[in-house]
């Protein structure tokens, strides 16, 4: 069974992965990358079974296009936007100095392709700060924007939660009314509409095991 998943979603995807092969005798292979990627990929024949996207704008277009199982889109969890470095604790007054202090640059990912770097765009403007868009060093995903801030390419930057709530740095998580909710959709495609295994791993996601995990990873999980 071929998966794609999106790159912020890559660490639980893993453990989702590890616990149904366990149980199930399945094997998945997993592959990571940005949601704008694998739409593109998936509009142009790429063999892949289940998509799960940092958005619901991608899974529902491969919907409308008909490319995908009938009644099987639904939200598998709802993403936390997190402002990370390595050097010290952010928080909204680091952000604020991006306008005092013009070499300064923060990482995201594009916001024209990827939600958490739309959401970090949002913050960005609620805080007044879209003058300082010369210092926002743009990634393809939210993984990218790790990797930048990790560097010390850039002093901070905005990745998921996910990514940094188990690891080293540090991180502030903005408010959620600063921007729009990151809901993240899956979808079986058309091609694999009659894949038992993937038709199970989707099932398998809504059980209780399967939510915890995404809970741990620092997602929100939708009610069933």
């Amino acid at each position: 069974m071929r998966v794609a998943v999106a790159s912020n979603f890559a660490a639980p995807m893993n453990a989702l992965a590890a616990a149904y092969e366990a149980q199930s005798g399945h094997q998945l292979l997993i592959s990571s990358a940005s949601s704008g990627k694998f739409f593109a990929q998936i509009r142009q024949g790429a063999p892949y079974h289940l998509f799960f996207s940092a958005d619901q704008d991608k899974p529902l277009a491969l919907e409308q296009m008909q490319l995908t199982a009938s009644g099987t889109r639904s939200t598998y969890a709802h993403g936390t936007l997190a402002l990370w470095s390595r050097f010290a604790a952010p928080t909204a007054t680091t952000l604020q100095s991006l306008a005092q202090n013009p070499t300064q640059k923060v990482a995201l990912a594009n916001p024209k392709f990827a939600p958490y770097g739309m959401a970090a765009k949002q913050v960005l403007q609620h805080l007044g700060l879209d003058r300082t868009r010369a210092q926002w060093v743009l990634g393809e995903n939210v993984a990218q924007s790790y990797q930048f801030a990790y560097s010390g390419n850039v002093a901070f930057g905005f990745v998921s939660y996910s990514q940094v709530k188990s690891g080293n740095g540090f991180y502030w998580l903005p408010p959620k009314d600063w921007y729009t909710p990151i809901r993240q959709d899956v979808v079986l495609l058309k091609t694999a509409q009659n894949n038992p295994a993937a038709r199970g791993f989707l099932a398998y996601i809504q059980t209780p095991p399967a939510r915890e995990i995404i809970q741990f990873w620092g997602y929100e999980v939708p009610d069933n």
